[in-house]
């Protein structure tokens, strides 16, 4: 079944794009959810009219997305946490505790944009993708130390 996306999907394509699905996953899913609309002739004839709009839009979000990008790359933020015997972590530096901690330095970025593939658990420097737009990401360091304990 072709549709056009009225906006972008991770797994699919960008807003205005005709793409190829499923008949189930377009009637259960993106229809209903209006993500996605059927490309008959009156909707084509509507996204040739709206065509320099989402051209403008997409292009505004590539923009934001690459000055992100610049602001955050190289970044390294150091997270201090408990350890225990043999520099062992209590616990583990999550994605929540990466964005909280991005957060303080003025970044926002959700934790669902932070790749991490498990859970951080020993001490030391790790490089972190993060991803900032769509098809883009860019990395961080995390150095992560022990928490001083207070005389």
């Amino acid at each position: 079944m072709e549709l056009i996306l009225k906006q972008t999907v991770e797994s699919l394509g960008e807003e205005g794009d005709i793409v190829k699905v499923k008949a189930g996953y377009a009637r259960n899913y993106l229809i209903p959810k209006k993500i996605a609309v059927i490309a008959d002739r009156s909707n084509l004839a509507i996204l040739q009219q709206e065509k320099a709009a989402i051209e403008a839009r997409r292009e505004k979000q590539r923009q934001e997305a690459e000055a992100l990008s610049k602001k955050i790359s190289g970044t390294a933020i150091t997270i201090k946490h408990r350890v225990g015997e043999e520099e062992k972590l209590f616990g583990s530096v999550t994605a929540a505790d990466i964005a909280a901690k991005l957060a303080e330095s003025g970044v926002a970025i959700d934790k669902k944009n932070i790749l991490l593939t498990e859970p951080i658990k020993s001490l030391g420097e790790f490089v972190v993708p993060v991803k900032v737009g769509y098809q883009m990401t860019s990395e961080i360091s995390v150095q992560v130390a022990p928490l001083e304990a207070e005389a």
